[in-house]
Formats: structure tokens, sequence, C-alpha cells
């Protein structure tokens, strides 16, 4: 089996003490990205729905490029939604600003809470990391 390597963004630092969670894990070329939300640096939750699914991507990104990959690396990637008709517009229109479209394979699931209240989205993906 190939080497594992935990990968923590500088940023996340805090939260992984917290928490006890690795960011992601590199495998080979893989790296399987646990699921990002949209708090901020100081770990609260953004109320505002368009702000808190920019975040989400923003530490999604961070957690990506700590792993050597970029949006366009995603092969495979999941979105768990609180509310998820009432905030599904606004979080495609976020996604559609900063994700390639039509680039990965997307499962997208509703759910009755995530782990802190006020949280309205998780994404985790799987990226492979081009050759260099």
């Amino acid at each position: 089996m190939p080497d594992r390597e935990i990968i923590v963004p500088e940023a996340m630092r805090a939260l992984v003490e917290r928490a006890g969670y690795a960011p992601a894990v590199k495998v080979g070329q893989l790296l399987f990205c646990a699921g990002q939300v949209g708090r901020t640096q100081e770990l609260e939750v953004i109320h505002d729905p368009e702000a808190q699914f920019t975040a989400c991507w923003e530490n999604l990104r961070q957690v990506l490029a700590a792993g050597g990959c970029t949006f366009e690396d995603v092969v495979e990637m999941t979105t768990y939604h609180v509310a998820m008709s009432q905030h599904m517009d606004v979080f495609r229109e976020v996604k559609n600003r900063v994700f390639p479209r039509g680039a990965c394979a997307w499962t997208c699931i509703g759910v009755s809470e995530l782990a802190h209240p006020g949280l309205l989205v998780e994404i985790k993906c799987v990226a492979v990391q081009r050759a260099v």
C-alpha cells in the first residue's frame, strides 16, 4: 500500500487540534478530502447563505492546494445540504462561479443537520494529483 500523508492547511491547524480530524489524506496521487463547511478561521459559522457557501468552497480550495491539487483535479464530489430546496439556487450560483462545471461526478444529498447549528452545506471530494 502506498504511503499515507495527512494534509493540514496552516489555516486549519486550530480546527484539527480541536476536532481531531484530518482535512485530507493523500495516498499516492489520490487526495481524499474530508467535508468542508462555511466557517471563519476563528471557527465561527457564517450565517449568510451565499457568504457561507463561498467560504465553504474557499476552505475546500485550501485543503486541495495543501495536497497539491486544484478544483480541476476533483473527480468525485458529495455535497450535503440542510434545507436543500431553500438554498440550492444560491449554492449553484456560487458553485458555478468557483468550480469547473460538469468536470466531476457529483452526488447531492439533503440532510436534517450538520455538525454545528447554522451550517447549511458540507462538501467532500476526491481529487487525483496530476503527474508533475
